[in-house]
């Protein structure tokens, strides 16, 4: 068998949550715009894309074409609706066949890879590569094992559960992507990664639609008023995330410059998810009880243009999460031009460099250290501005999809070349023996 050097067409699997959807609530969030801007790029080079994702509404076709090259596949799961995230375990057989039903539909050698997202599209991913033997890559976005290490007061830990299931799919992946070094060492560390099947690939930004603009014409485009201190969260709304932080620090910083309750505008950007859902008006209700319900705006969310006037209309996007495997908001600030104040905790380091200000830890004096420092401190604001468009700019999708493709092709020369090598009992590698021992 000789070494393939191209890669046609990728199965891409996000069993959990659709590319279609709106980034910003459920469970749509940074994976979902990572499977669309990695597809579109791997588009771009000529490389089909097909993601299999779960039904949620009889509205949606069985195939939709996101765009020429990428095709969505909606795979029937159990109910469309009325299932969250830790349901569907129970579904991944269901999930499975469908996946294989529409691979036994395709001509053969049909996929070159499949490249699965999250531990539950890992499960699936592992037994749809081993019955079409190509390799499986393998995405974790975010880890139990690291989450459990940092879980925001009150959260429910993630199941033991999805820990094994986990461990199993870092077990069959052929290469695993890490979106940060730290990740790399994570997943070596926590889970015992083979060193020299984890590589690392940053995520990436659409610096095409977040690009540095006139922030007064962005404020007037979403309503804020030209001369208020805005800060900015985005993402979903749930305690791993954090924005309660934000808010508490606000009512602080308003504690120490009355004169500010005018002036001060806390957007909120996102809603509610994950656990943050048994209770979705907790923040609103946070706000109250501190008195700063007038300065928090809560904004469902909004197109990615929109997120783009929205990053540039503010001073500071603080993202005050409790684990990040990256951070993907941090970048999309910066390419803005907008300066980021972030926990330092996780890929958070590497997605703001030396471009914006890392908080240790969550105490709210802190947080309101940090952002009253740069609110107080235009000139600062510049500097960090200037470093922000440039540190972003090393961040395009382009460079993920070139480097994802080299990973694939070197999965796939990895397998070959196993393949081809003589196992101890005589049968080739990667074949099972008939013989049970």
């Amino acid at each position: 068998m000789g070494t393939r050097d191209r890669i046609d067409r990728v199965a891409m699997l996000s069993v959990h949550t659709s590319p279609l959807e709106q980034p910003g609530t459920g469970d749509a969030g940074g994976l979902n715009v990572y499977v669309v801007e990695v597809a579109r790029e791997l588009a771009k080079r000529d490389v089909e894309v097909e993601i299999f994702t779960r039904t949620t509404t009889a509205e949606l076709a069985p195939t939709v074409e996101l765009e020429p090259g990428v095709l969505v596949r909606h795979v029937t799961a159990g109910p469309y609706e009325g299932l969250g995230k830790n349901d569907l375990p129970g579904q991944l057989c269901a999930f499975a066949a469908g996946v294989m039903r529409t691979g036994a539909h395709a001509p053969e050698d049909h996929y070159s890879l499949v490249h699965s997202h999250y531990w539950l599209s890992g499960q699936v991913g592992w037994l749809a590569a081993d019955r079409w033997q190509v390799p499986l890559v393998h995405t974790m976005h975010t880890m139990a094992r690291v989450k459990n290490r940092h879980l925001a007061e009150g959260d429910a830990p993630e199941p033991s559960g999805r820990e094994i299931g986990e461990l199993q799919v870092v077990e069959a992946a052929d290469r695993l992507i890490a979106n940060t070094s730290g990740e790399r060492a994570e997943l070596i560390d926590l889970y015992g990664a083979e060193p020299s099947k984890v590589v690392v690939v940053p995520p990436g930004v659409d610096l095409s639609v977040f690009a540095p603009g006139d922030q007064g014409a962005a404020r007037a485009a979403v309503g804020v008023p030209h001369d208020a201190k805005v800060l900015l969260f985005v993402g979903r709304i749930q305690p791993l995330k954090a924005p309660d932080v934000l808010v508490k620090a606000a009512a602080e910083l308003i504690g120490r410059h009355p004169d500010w309750r005018g002036q001060l505008v806390v957007a909120v950007l996102g809603g509610p998810s994950g656990s943050g859902l048994e209770h979705p008006q907790s923040l609103q209700e946070l706000a109250v009880a501190l008195g700063v319900a007038p300065q928090v705006r809560f904004v469902p969310p909004v197109s990615r243009p929109e997120l783009a006037q929205w990053y540039r209309a503010a001073d500071l996007v603080a993202v005050p999460s409790h684990s990040e495997s990256f951070g993907l908001v941090a970048v999309e600030a910066q390419a803005c031009g907008t300066p980021v104040v972030a926990a330092d905790v996780g890929g958070l380091p590497t997605a703001v460099g030396d471009a914006g200000v890392l908080v240790d830890g969550h105490d709210i004096a802190t947080w309101a250290d940090a952002l009253e420092g740069l609110l107080m401190d235009p000139d600062r604001r510049k500097v960090l501005s200037r470093k922000a468009v440039d540190h972003a700019a090393l961040f395009g999708w382009d460079r993920t999809a070139d480097r994802l493709y080299e990973v694939y092709v070197e999965a796939m020369r990895a397998r070959e070349r196993a393949s081809d090598l003589p196992s101890p009992n005589g049968a080739l590698a990667g074949v099972p023996s008939a013989v049970t021992p």
